[in-house]
């Protein structure tokens, strides 16, 4: 089973290597098509591969017309699958190859599926292509239409049919469903009903010769539906070495899950190619639990498998992740995506409280300006909104409020950056209301001492939340809450002041680790986002970006190092990729972990977003991913819900979640985070895990 795999093997934490194969193929000749099929077969066993596909009518070509019904070609098929079949006693996927078969008295254009030295089943093409440079009615017969539900091969009954659904007794999840080329094409392909039945692995053994555009059609639709499925779809293309009589062949492949692309190989190739992917078997089945829909589909459209089971048994060498692991996965590493996502954040985020403040009466926007990251970007977006309402920025009343370890540089930054927008600015010191209280309460720094504690801090963000609010009361406004979608993961905020209340928040769906980026998207794309910003406005931003993230509640120590958040809670790099794999996909901390390490344990491995700076560039390794990974769960299970069941309202921004009790995510105040830190202490305990 996969919990006795080494913690590094991807079989382990709900993965399934899946192969898409394009190869050469010899016009007519079974025997030499087997040949290239086992080569390829040997390399997707050496890669680890469960589930290999091969185009349609691999074993004699496609496009080989009325040649398919010699007998001398029909016999030769068999003998090829016999020889495939043999070899498949030595390797470990399961291979899908595509050959025509004599069925009493018609040909079938077939997807054979084999494994470990035995024929699992057999699924006939459904739906035949006759229009256009097609013409497969001439030759097969249609699968479904009253043909048998078991065939003999060389003496040995095998199921028929195309609602077969092939299911690893051994790794949980994966179901594997096969249809030929134009069975996609259709309305209601083949694939939706093995879905719906629960096939999580569908594929295509396709011959689709090329012409100018179809690869995107073909892309569409194995994008869409490996999304509407919720599965993922591996596409092989007939490539080099079929006829071109009258047309030509590109040979694509490709492996999409839940929309995403995971894996291609180039077209027009010279020789075999194989595209492999790792396939996430829980992220398929958690989209299957979240949306009630699929199932509610399932009930209204009736399915009719037929499960044939194997085992797989994966290699225990298998190491690595064949798939696109983002370090960053609310920050794209793509600069035309990242560049998409930031325009349509920030408009998220300007839009809705455009309309909350249309809907009250457009009231002035207060808020609180600290020089760091995220006050700094509400106030982007409250001048964004404010330019779309036609209204004046100096209408913006924002106040920067020192306290008692609020720094030169970011008081500076703070105001430098409210003038250059343009909002009406002002500064009140919070220190004499904080220290009345301080002593009112008898406490220790009220006497004059030293001491620090969550008091002393908490006591500085009620005094800035109380004169927010009552200056929003004097003059006609509504405050506007800065704080992100992180804060709000970790609880690292006071409840009932500070970051943690306002009127309404605009950065609430928001992770720490876009924020940066959404404010360098504002600084390029200034005057076309119509955030006009003057050189000015633009030095200051950039010296916002380049500050430490600190909430400057404690004074520098001895040694003159400022209070940092990070050093406190852990990194946002890591805590908002935890809260990403939480709260999309629900899944567990030691495929968290294993993710975690993946993607971060080297700098120099993979891509950054774009605009990160070169030096700041970083890694974690295991011990580290793992000590920070217990501090998230301990408070996000176990501590910080009771401030997020009591959050104003603020627009959902990323396609995650948001963490509003209102949206998302819904969980009780009085949790406790003892079964999460429990399965990855023992998944950790494990026989293999304790290698980084």
């Amino acid at each position: 089973m996969s919990e006795d795999l080494p913690f590094e093997n991807p079989y382990r934490h709900g993965y399934a290597r899946v192969a898409a194969c394009t190869v050469p193929v010899a016009i007519a000749d079974p025997l030499s098509n087997a040949d290239a099929v086992l080569a390829a077969a040997a390399e997707c066993d050496a890669e680890g591969v469960a589930v290999a596909v091969f185009p349609e009518l691999c074993l004699t070509g496609y496009a080989i017309e009325d040649l398919v019904m010699q007998d001398p070609v029909l016999d030769a098929t068999l003998t090829a699958i016999e020889r495939i079949v043999a070899a498949s006693a030595d390797l470990a996927p399961v291979l899908v190859v595509g050959a025509p078969l004599h069925v009493e008295s018609r040909l079938y254009n077939c997807a054979v599926v084999i494994h470990r030295g035995s024929i699992l089943g057999v699924a006939p093409k459904s739906h035949l292509p006759t229009y256009r440079e097609f013409y497969e009615a001439r030759w097969y017969a249609r699968g479904g239409d009253n043909a048998p539900d078991a065939i003999e091969l060389r003496g040995t009954s095998v199921p028929f049919g195309t609602n077969l659904l092939f299911r690893a007794t051994d790794v949980p999840g994966l179901v594997v469903h096969a249809e030929i080329c134009e069975d996609m094409w259709v309305p209601v392909p083949p694939s939706s009903r093995a879905a719906l039945a629960g096939a999580t692995v569908l594929l295509n053994l396709s011959g689709s010769p090329i012409t100018i555009a179809r690869a995107e059609d073909r892309r569409a639709l194995v994008q869409s539906q490996s999304q509407r499925c919720l599965a993922a779809y591996v596409f092989a293309a007939a490539g080099q070495g079929e006829s071109t009589n009258d047309v030509s062949w590109d040979g694509q492949t490709m492996i999409y899950e839940g929309g995403t692309l995971l894996a291609e190989t180039e077209r027009f190739p010279d020789g075999p190619r194989i595209a492999v992917a790792d396939i996430d078997l829980d992220r398929l089945r958690q989209d299957r639990l979240r949306q009630g829909t699929f199932d509610d589909n399932r009930r209204d459209v009736g399915t009719w498998p037929d499960v044939i089971e194997f085992t797989l048994e994966p290699a225990a060498s298998v190491t690595g992740l064949r798939r696109p692991l983002d370090r960053f996965p609310f920050v794209p590493d793509d600069p035309a995506r990242l560049d998409l996502d930031c325009y349509e954040a920030f408009n998220i985020q300007v839009s809705g409280l455009e309309q909350r403040l249309r809907a009250i009466g457009q009231p002035k926007p207060v808020i609180g300006v600290s020089g760091g990251l995220d006050s700094t970007h509400a106030l982007l977006v409250v001048a964004r909104a404010m330019d779309r309402m036609g209204r004046p920025r100096s209408d913006i009343l924002a106040y920067t409020m020192p306290g008692f370890a609020t720094g030169d540089h970011t008081k500076s930054n703070a105001i430098a950056l409210a003038e250059a927008i343009g909002a009406t600015i002002e500064t009140i010191d919070i220190r004499p209301m904080a220290t009345e209280i301080l002593k009112g309460i008898d406490h220790p720094f009220g006497r004059g001492e030293p001491v620090y504690d969550v008091t002393f801090e908490n006591v500085q963000a009620g005094a800035r939340t109380d004169f927010l609010f009552r200056l929003a009361n004097q003059r006609g406004g509504i405050v506007i809450g800065t704080s992100d979608l992180s804060e709000l993961a970790l609880g690292w905020a006071t409840y009932g002041v500070g970051d943690h209340m306002a009127h309404y928040g605009v950065n609430a769906g928001v992770p720490k680790t876009l924020i940066q980026h959404l404010i360098r998207w504002v600084i390029a794309h200034s005057d076309e986002s119509g955030t006009t910003l003057t050189d000015r406005a633009k030095e200051v931003l950039q010296a916002v970006l380049d500050t430490e993230i600190s909430p400057e509640l404690v004074p520098a120590g001895e040694d003159g190092e400022v209070q940092s958040t990070e050093a406190t809670i852990g990194p946002y790099a890591l805590h908002d990729f935890t809260l990403f794999h939480v709260l999309r996909y629900g899944l567990r901390p030691s495929k968290i972990a294993f993710l975690a390490e993946q993607a971060w344990h080297d700098a120099d491995a993979g891509a950054w977003p774009a605009g990160f700076p070169s030096n700041d560039r970083y890694a974690y390794d295991r011990e580290t991913v793992v000590r920070w990974l217990r501090v998230f769960l301990q408070r996000y299970f176990g501590f910080a819900q009771f401030k997020r069941s009591a959050v104003p309202n603020a627009p959902k921004v990323s396609p995650a979640g948001s963490l509003s009790p209102r949206g998302d995510w819904r969980a009780p105040s009085d949790g406790n985070a003892r079964a999460w830190l429990a399965e990855l202490d023992a998944a950790l305990a494990a026989p293999g895990a304790a290698s980084a």
